[in-house]
Order: structure tokens, then C-alpha cells, then sequence
């Protein structure tokens, strides 16, 4: 069995740089069977360990978007009934039998316990979804296996490695936290986050790198609304390399209108005028 640390390695290697904290966490996650539970701003890369691990796998993503309103026909399955009805037509024999896996549409969470090779299941932003809706997951995440009134009790083929993220829209019970791994995601410290910067753009120049990172750190120490993940830091690496800059202080009025990446709310646009932007600026030059 690889260590924490060569997991922690692995990841780098595809392009996630984690904290020990964070490996740590995923590593006993892995080795215990256990779900793993990511908690943080969004933004911050909870989503992205879930793919990163898929990769390094080898293996299938599977992914459930939550949100409000999500009900078991979304997430674990429901019946195709307009199959079911053409069946009935053609064989009134056959209403006792239309109740098969023949007839069943298979969601993220039936999915993902019913694949030969053990997927990679993301339940992403979890605390978008009401709170009956975690009564749904508890079955799957203690025993894996689901139970369909019409068929019975179907078990995993094989566990899937779980992932559920949440970014503190409203509290978890403590019944699903009790059942998974957990680890805090937070904004990465400057150190961090340049090297993520040099893995996801190995060719952008190191001064500028260096000046994107001091500014988009100093940027979220500002009142914001919405403060900057390392998302946006990348879209704005990106499109400063775009437009030609190589000093982000060079051109006041480029910066200011480059900072769509990173502001995205109005009030987080108003709070950060020229002549704030050209002082965070000049301390990250």
C-alpha cells in the first residue's frame, strides 16, 4: 500500500498540489474504505481532487451535481415509463415483469455502486441539496447498497471512492458526518499556489507569476462578497499571458478591465476601483 506521502506526490504529478492535511485525509479515505468529506469556499480545488484522483486511478468519474430540490428519481434512480407502457401494449402478460432492471434508468448514486472497476463518486455541494435528501445517501455510504421496493436490496459490485464536497451553505447532519472522512479545503498559502500556477502554466514567466499570486493573495484580505479561488487566480493567469502582459502594472487600464476573473458580483467590482487595484499592484511588483 502506497504512503500518504506518495499520494500526496501522485497528486502534484497530475497537476493538484495538496496540503499534508489534505493527502493525509484522502489517503485514509482511501485505505479505510471510507467516504471523504470536503468542506471550504468554493473555489478552492474540492472538486478538482475528486477528478485528480480519477485520473490517477485510472478510472471513471461519476458525479452528482446537488441542488435544491433533488429527490431519489435524480439521484439514485427511477423507472422508465414510457418503456414500461409500450410493453404493457404490446403484452398485458407482461405487467407483472415490467418491474426489472430492463426498465430501470440508472442516476449518479445506483451508478456508481454498479461498475466492475471501482469509480471515483462525487456528490458535489452536498449542502445545496435539502436535508431529507442526506437520509437517501446515509444507506449508500454505510453499507453501499440501495434498496428499490420493486427489486429488493441491490449491493455495490464494487465500492466506489466517495467524495462529497460542501461550501457551508447550511450545516450537515451528523449522521452523514459521522460517516465520512473530513478535511477542511482552504485558500492555499502564497507558497502553495504558485506552484500550482507553475503546474497548470509551466511556460508563464516567473516575474508575472509571482506578481499574480502577491495580488490575488492581497485581494482576498479585501471585503468581498466572493473572494477569488484559485479557479479564477488560473483564468486570470491566463488571461494576462493572453493579452500580452509581462508586468501587471504596466497598463492601469488592462488590469482594471482584466479583473472580470476575479470580481464577479457588482459590489465586489465597486469595492476594488483603480486606485485600489494599481496599490495591490505595486505591493505584489
Amino acid at each position: 500500500m502506497t504512503t500518504w506521502q506518495d499520494l500526496k506526490t501522485d497528486l502534484s504529478e497530475h497537476g493538484y498540489v495538496a496540503a499534508d492535511d489534505l493527502a493525509m485525509a484522502l489517503h485514509l479515505s482511501l485505505m479505510l474504505g471510507k467516504p471523504l468529506l470536503l468542506e471550504g469556499a468554493a473555489g478552492v480545488g474540492k472538486t478538482q481532487i475528486a477528478k485528480t484522483l480519477a485520473e490517477i486511478k485510472s478510472t471513471k468519474l461519476i458525479r452528482l451535481q446537488c441542488y435544491e430540490g433533488l429527490d431519489a428519481s435524480h439521484a439514485i434512480y427511477e423507472w422508465n415509463y414510457q418503456r414500461q407502457l409500450l410493453a404493457i401494449r404490446a403484452d398485458a402478460s407482461d405487467e407483472e415483469r415490467i418491474f426489472s432492471e430492463k426498465y430501470l434508468l440508472k442516476r449518479p448514486l445506483l451508478e456508481g455502486i454498479q461498475q466492475e472497476t471501482p469509480p471515483v463518486l462525487l456528490i458535489d455541494e452536498i449542502d445545496r441539496a435539502d436535508e431529507e435528501f442526506e437520509a437517501y445517501l446515509l444507506e449508500i455510504l454505510s453499507d453501499f447498497q440501495i434498496s428499490i421496493p420493486e427489486l429488493g436490496t441491490i449491493k455495490a459490485i464494487s465500492r466506489p471512492h466517495v467524495i462529497l464536497t460542501a461550501n457551508g451553505t447550511r450545516d450537515l447532519s451528523d449522521a452523514l458526518r459521522r460517516r465520512c472522512m473530513y478535511a477542511y479545503v482552504d485558500y492555499p498559502n502564497r507558497k502553495t499556489e504558485l506552484a500550482i500556477l507553475a503546474h497548470r502554466q509551466p511556460g508563464l514567466d516567473a516575474h508575472i507569476a509571482t506578481q499574480i499570486i502577491g495580488f490575488v493573495q492581497d485581494l482576498r484580505k479585501e471585503d468581498l462578497e466572493k473572494k477569488p479561488g484559485v479557479a479564477e487566480m488560473l483564468d486570470w493567469a491566463a488571461a494576462l499571458s493572453g493579452l500580452g502582459l509581462n508586468d501587471i502594472t504596466e497598463d492601469p487600464i488592462a488590469l482594471q478591465a482584466s479583473l472580470v476573473c476575479l470580481l464577479k458580483t457588482q459590489r465586489d467590482r465597486d469595492a476594488i476601483p483603480t486606485e485600489i487595484a494599481q496599490r495591490l499592484a505595486g505591493q505584489a511588483a
